[in-house]
């Protein structure tokens, strides 16, 4: 008890003293959302059993996107995997029923392909976040079929409460896992991989894995093995990604309390004593470039958490998973000041970001959430960190060239050349001068055409002046163009 009330003062102290601070505008930032996809949950919420219902579906889509983008996020988490189903066409598990009404049921478009491609046009990074190793209920593998992996490979899956899942113990569930990556990475622009549920269940201790465990354990204790095999699965994953494609970005989303020692010694759940996760490891082992603890809970169970997993993160992303479902009436009935205090707390400690979970409770302003964020802890853009780590090189990209300002109805069009394989960010100021180290002078980043149209009051009369810089595969920011003068008047039509 003692123990959580010195860090209740600790978070009061800091809370207080970072007033000011939540306020203040970070110029590079981590600004998430999970976006799922199970059960219709976030989207789709209409199954698409003609054309008209598949453009229905990427209306909708559009419009979450629209509202993550208006409020300056930079990241979506999109649910690929979701109960042994997936939201692409697959050669190793069905399509989702959410989009046709029927697994395997295709619904007139790639949902995974658009999902990307509607993120990148705004300038957002796309994560596919992968349910690692539930499979389903009794009714949803009854309802796949023949197509279900427990169908499929028995002998890779058990029965526990009534669901399936894939047993980390067997040395097949790692092959599997690794084929359908494969399949996402090689065939999709994605950005990053995020792996849910990368544990053991709920109530692990009775996880009927005895069999895999005599064959495999060889003298381990049971919790050592299990925690082994889990490292085993998330090292060759990452592996194999960076093998495919070395600039896509390896996550999980462990539990938010990590152990039952050092500062948090009375917690009741959590990831390495509970479900046999081991995220130290895997940060140690240079296995992932981003950790996003789900971090669901309030005040002296979150800020020591935020301690921990920041010291656990080393030189890697630490992005505070935040449940924003809390704030429903049915899920904790939160005030809104519990997440913003939670977003001050993470940004004062030196955390990279947020991750808020879900999406519908962000675009639906639970208890004004989205207001909160559009209009002051998001309320300019902000660039993605780099990943210096990742990169093989330090060379930035060339600065971008032929900078040019042409007026449009409703506004200004700006284009220039650049790098291939780049994105790009838009600097403006209504003054001489840019302070490029302020996220108030973003106009615009993340995008990747190479021009950007940028709406103006017709009844404006004021002088801007423009600069653009490129960012690789990595993040990494390329020296400022040249500056570009243009001075707009309402007379000029």
């Amino acid at each position: 008890m003692k123990r959580i009330a010195l860090w209740m003062m600790l978070w009061s102290l800091c809370v207080g003293a970072a007033a000011g601070a939540g306020d203040e505008y970070p110029k590079q930032e981590i600004r998430a959302v999970w976006l799922t996809t199970i059960y219709g949950l976030d989207w789709p919420t209409q199954t698409a059993t003609d054309w008209a219902g598949r453009n229905q579906q990427q209306r909708e889509l559009c419009r979450i996107l629209d509202r993550l983008h208006e409020a300056n996020f930079n990241t979506v988490f999109v649910q690929t995997r979701l109960r042994g189903d997936v939201i692409y066409p697959s050669k190793i598990e069905p399509l989702a029923s959410v989009f046709a009404g029927e697994y395997g049921l295709w619904p007139g478009y790639d949902p995974l392909a658009f999902v990307i491609d509607e993120c990148h046009k705004r300038g957002m990074e796309c994560h596919a976040f992968i349910v690692t190793f539930p499979v389903g209920s009794e009714k949803i593998v009854r309802e796949q079929g023949q197509s279900s992996v427990v169908r499929r490979h028995p002998e890779l899956c058990l029965r526990h409460r009534g669901n399936w899942y894939l047993d980390p113990g067997q040395p097949g569930t790692a092959d599997y896992l690794l084929s359908l990556v494969d399949e996402v990475v090689r065939n999709y622009d994605i950005d990053g991989i995020q792996f849910d549920y990368i544990r053991y269940p709920d109530d692990a201790r009775t996880f009927p894995d005895s069999g895999s465990y005599r064959r495999y354990g060889r003298g381990r204790k049971l919790c050592d093995w299990r925690r082994e095999n889990i490292n085993r699965i998330v090292s060759r994953i990452h592996d194999r990604v960076k093998q495919l494609k070395p600039w896509v970005q390896v996550s999980s989303s462990p539990l938010g309390k990590y152990s039952k020692s050092g500062r948090t010694p009375n917690a009741k759940w959590t990831a390495y004593d509970d479900v046999f996760q081991d995220p130290k490891a895997w940060l140690r082992d240079g296995k992932q470039d981003m950790i996003v603890p789900m971090m669901y809970y309030r005040r002296g169970d979150f800020y020591p958490s935020v301690s921990t997993w920041l010291e656990q993160s080393g030189q890697r992303n630490m992005v505070a998973g935040l449940g924003a479902y809390r704030l429903s009436r049915g899920e904790g009935d939160w005030n809104l000041s519990d997440i913003s205090d939670q977003i001050t707390y993470v940004r004062k400690q030196g955390g990279k970001g947020c991750a808020f979970f879900r999406a519908g409770f962000v675009i639906g302003n639970e208890k004004g959430l989205y207001n909160e964020l559009k209009n002051r802890f998001f309320k300019y853009p902000a660039q993605l960190p780099p990943l210096t780590w990742m990169s093989t090189t330090t060379a930035a990209p060339c600065e971008p060239q032929e900078v040019h300002v042409t007026r449009e109805r409703g506004g200004l069009r700006l284009r220039w050349e650049g790098a291939r394989d780049c994105v790009y960010t838009l600097y403006y100021a209504q003054a001489d001068t840019i302070d490029l180290t302020s996220a108030r002078s973003i106009l615009v980043t993340g995008i990747r055409a190479n021009e950007w149209f940028m709406p103006i009051n017709a009844d404006a009369e004021r002088e801007y002046v423009f600069r653009v810089t490129a960012s690789d595969r990595y993040r990494i920011e390329s020296h400022p163009s040249r500056p570009t003068y243009y001075y707009f008047s309402r007379y000029d039509k």
